[in-house]
């Protein structure tokens, strides 16, 4: 599978889905049969597995793939990367954002790469806190920078549309390392993203 994003499914798995999804629509009291639900445990196979294509790649040969030296060591952010997951407890989605940062120590990466490493581990059935320190794991480990910095905004519609049913809650996740650790950087990290934790 490429690095970009692509609507290619296996057809064998996405028939034995499709099977469970008709009996699930039968199941909840629809008629899957009827015109209007026909295709659509087809449909659903083919989203789901586009919803977690993030399985299949690996966000270190992503980041790998466009890694440079270059003599830089001050603060690299991309924010505002938009995130589309599945919590994993209930599959509905959170919707949010993610800011990043790094401080390169000999080694710098595409910029696209920090929002493709986000992009791979949201299409995995989620929760928000570990998302955020597998971003923070991946930079780490392939770049070996002075330190990482993620923070991560989203709504749960499991909060909004189901249980508590709280529409406008907005959960946060942080996780630092290395030069981030020091309150200095990390307060200077914070105050460019436009975020403050308590």
């Amino acid at each position: 599978m490429s690095y970009e994003k692509v609507e290619e499914w296996d057809e064998k798995i996405t028939a034995e889905m499709a099977v469970h999804y008709k009996e699930i629509l039968r199941l909840i009291g629809e008629n899957p049969d009827r015109e209007g639900l026909e295709k659509t445990p087809i449909r659903v196979a083919k989203a789901l597995q586009f919803f977690t294509q993030g399985y299949a790649l690996d966000p270190k040969d992503i980041l790998s793939s466009a890694k440079f030296r270059e003599d830089y060591r001050e603060m690299v952010i991309v924010k505002d990367i938009e995130i589309y997951s599945l919590c994993e407890h209930h599959m509905v989605p959170f919707i949010g954002k993610a800011h990043v940062g790094y401080i390169p120590d000999k080694y710098i990466t595409g910029l696209s790469k920090i929002a493709r490493v986000v992009d791979i581990y949201a299409h995995r059935l989620q929760v928000q806190e570990r998302l955020t320190t597998q971003i923070k794991d991946a930079i780490n480990d392939t770049l070996k920078p002075l330190g990482v910095a993620v923070v991560i905004e989203a709504q749960h519609l499991c909060m909004s549309m189901r249980g508590v049913q709280k529409q406008n809650s907005v959960t946060t996740t942080s996780d630092f390392v290395g030069a981030f650790e020091r309150d200095k950087t990390r307060a200077e990290f914070l105050h460019l993203i436009g975020t403050k934790l308590h």
